[in-house]
């Protein structure tokens, strides 16, 4: 990755002996980990400082560090060991990668996005990967640290980088986008996520649009073009829209759902994909347009979307006790994707009865309540009950049962009460949809009625 000297360049203040041949294998955070030839770099949180760790980090491989100038250096390191003093090692951090994406060169593309990012990414490797060597985000590693850790992750040979950019406020897209400087950005849909932060979907959007700070020159911009918030820059030049409308440069069509996958045309152009519902036919529609600009022919784009495997949680088919179907989707949620999952529930066909067990979505501040009751309006008799836990969920049950009163629902207190309601539906007819935050656990509930 890079040499002791390499470093030295971009970090001139040294302490230690750069003259040896090593050269760095691999960047950590985590001293914990077992490695050779690492260059650590110690983070400060707000409950924890990583330099006081230097010494495991050293014992498992280390053998440089960047070093915060406010943290005294210890005496005790070994002769040898190259210390980096910078101003603050996030930020020398986020220096580093950026020095590691420019040296590799690969094409990168960044997305964003209230709901779908990871489903977008996900599929983008799966087909971009049929041809040429791809690198994507880990995990949830789309923050102003995880970013720049899945950039140094990256191999030296990778000639397609594809980075998922999470915020909570405005300004951190801007520095992801500044870091990864993307050749393609994807803004999948604009929700109410982190709204108490943001104030309003309009200003959810201003933050999302903080990707073009970072997109190369002749860079090309992919939006959810069905977006009201974002039709001003639909007919700028490089930007490309997809959606339903018949307006999008990308129109999508002819939708159908079946047992176990989506069916869509693209501009008249028919595909197909292993997962359920309109919105990921979407999501879809960025990753075959992104590999059309790049030349991939619908052989190659087919049979990735067909091996394309989604991360767990995410509209994951399960089998629960007695052979019922569980639908775990419960890795995050947002008023926006808790409906559009809901819609497709209403669309399978096979199950006399359909029960949606939803959670709180979280991080609404004010808009908790009218944002939950916006969930009740996609609830109609095609499902039979409804069952909520949580603080603000209870608004989706209340007002369902006002308005549909032959659907049952009912709201809990504990997980233990709505687990042994639960347990009295579990049969080979019943299909359980579980929706809620990742901060509500609904794990706990589905591990317990899992076969």
């Amino acid at each position: 990755m890079f040499t002791l000297n390499d470093l030295q360049e971009l970090f001139p203040r040294t302490k230690g002996n750069i003259s040896t041949n090593f050269t760095i294998e691999k960047v950590i955070t985590d001293s914990r980990t077992k490695t050779e030839n690492a260059l650590f770099v110690p983070i400060i949180g707000n409950t924890f400082d990583g330099h006081k760790f230097i010494q495991q980090a050293i014992e498992n491989g280390a053998i440089a560090a960047l070093w915060d100038e406010k943290v005294e250096i210890p005496n005790h390191l070994p002769e040898g060991f190259v210390i980096y003093t910078v101003g603050d090692t996030i930020e020398a951090l986020q220096h580093l990668a950026k020095a590691y994406r420019n040296k590799v060169n690969p094409i990168v593309i960044g997305i964003t996005g209230s709901n779908g990012k990871t489903t977008t990414k996900d599929l983008i490797k799966s087909v971009l990967q049929t041809k040429r060597k791809t690198h994507a985000t880990a995990g949830n590693f789309n923050n102003h640290i995880g970013l720049p850790l899945t950039i140094l992750e990256m191999p030296a040979d990778t000639e397609i980088l594809i980075t998922e950019m999470g915020m909570s406020d405005f300004g951190e897209i801007k520095t992801l986008s500044n870091i990864a400087m993307p050749d393609y950005a994807i803004i999948t849909n604009i929700g109410e996520s982190h709204i108490e932060h943001l104030g309003s979907r309009s200003g959810i959007a201003e933050a999302k649009l903080e990707i073009r700070h970072g997109l190369k020159e002749d860079g090309i911009l992919l939006i959810d073009g069905d977006e009201i918030l974002l039709e001003t820059i639909k007919a700028e030049a490089n930007v490309i829209s997809c959606g339903m409308a018949d307006t999008n440069t990308v129109v999508i069509s002819n939708i159908s759902v079946q047992d176990n996958v989506t069916d869509f045309s693209l501009n008249g152009e028919q595909f197909t994909i292993p997962l359920l519902g309109a919105h990921h036919a979407k999501n879809a529609s960025f990753a075959i347009t992104v590999a059309r600009d790049l030349d991939y022919d619908k052989i190659n784009i087919q049979k990735g979307l067909k091996t394309f495997n989604q991360s767990t949680m995410r509209f994951e088919k399960m089998t629960g006790k007695n052979g019922a179907t569980i639908i775990n989707d419960a890795y995050n949620a947002s008023a926006t994707s808790m409906k559009a999952g809901i819609e497709v529930v209403k669309q399978l066909s096979g199950f006399k009865h359909k029960g949606l067990v939803l959670g709180d979505i979280l991080e609404l501040g004010e808009h908790a309540k009218t944002l939950h009751l916006t969930v009740a309006d996609v609830i109609d008799e095609s499902i039979q009950f409804v069952y909520t836990f949580g603080e603000s969920a209870n608004e989706i049950s209340a007002l369902v049962k006002n308005e549909h009163p032959t659907i049952r629902c009912k709201h809990f207190l504990t997980k233990s009460d709505l687990t042994h309601e639960l347990s009295k539906e579990l049969n080979a007819d019943t299909l359980l949809f579980f929706k809620a935050s990742r901060g509500m656990k609904f794990e706990e509930i589905i591990e317990s009625i899992l076969e």
